[in-house]
């Protein structure tokens, strides 16, 4: 009887949690990505190194692999996304140390290589344009999103700086590298995915001409003399 009892309740627990995870009570904003928009990663490739490298790492990229990826020379990552003793071909990390981060922000800023794969790019898009003026919190600003969050807005002079519309671009940008870094192979699956479609629409029309070729000479399942 205890069994069975421990097993209603552990069913219960989980459909207890789905059900709180399937009906978030935040509605988040479309990012409507597209990793496969080259400008849009450069872009948020270097909005990411200027804005949020200081305190968050992707440990999981090299500078290199985006510089392939994106079509970026050894010199252009370098000038726009590198701005320490880092080298091309090493991880990207923080030079945040901990014990500051945790007298700062409470805690250490999460590394931000798979959080598109584990929020999803709307999360992201939508936390990012999410702040506003909090007084009572530390930074002095809270956020829709995720409420009491101890990350200050960082991207408030991007936003001051220009139109919010450019400002949504931007932030999209930022969402769509981050949505890169999450997959880098999705590029390649994507380059992949196109060719092998190509190979295939050609091998129809071959096919297609090899059988009209073939059967050019049977009408009704008779074979017909050639004219």
């Amino acid at each position: 009887m205890k069994t069975l009892t421990k097993l209603q309740l552990s069913i219960a627990t989980v459909v207890l949690s789905f059900s709180v995870l399937a009906s978030p009570s935040v509605q988040l904003d479309e990012a409507k990505t597209d990793i496969t928009d080259t400008a849009s990663l450069q872009n948020g490739a270097k909005l990411f190194m200027n804005y949020c490298s200081g305190c968050h790492a992707i440990s999981f990229m090299r500078y290199n692999r985006i510089g392939t990826d994106l079509g970026l020379s050894d010199a252009d990552i370098e000038e726009n996304l590198m701005f320490a003793s880092d080298k091309v071909g090493e991880n990207i990390t923080t030079a945040m140390p901990e014990k500051g981060a945790s007298d700062w922000f409470g805690g250490t800023p999460p590394d931000l290589s798979l959080v598109s794969r584990s929020k999803g790019t709307d999360w992201i898009y939508s936390y990012l344009k999410g702040f506003y003026a909090d007084e009572s919190r530390v930074f002095g600003v809270n956020n829709h999103v995720l409420e009491n969050a101890s990350m200050p807005d960082v991207l408030w002079s991007l936003r001051e700086g220009q139109s919010e519309e450019a400002f949504d671009n931007d932030v999209r940008d930022i969402t769509n590298f981050l949505d890169y870094v999450g997959e880098p192979a999705k590029l390649v699956r994507i380059d992949l995915g196109k060719k092998v479609l190509l190979f295939l629409a050609i091998l129809f029309v071959l096919s297609y001409l090899l059988k009209k070729e073939y059967w050019k000479d049977v009408k009704y399942g008779i074979w017909r003399k050639r004219d």
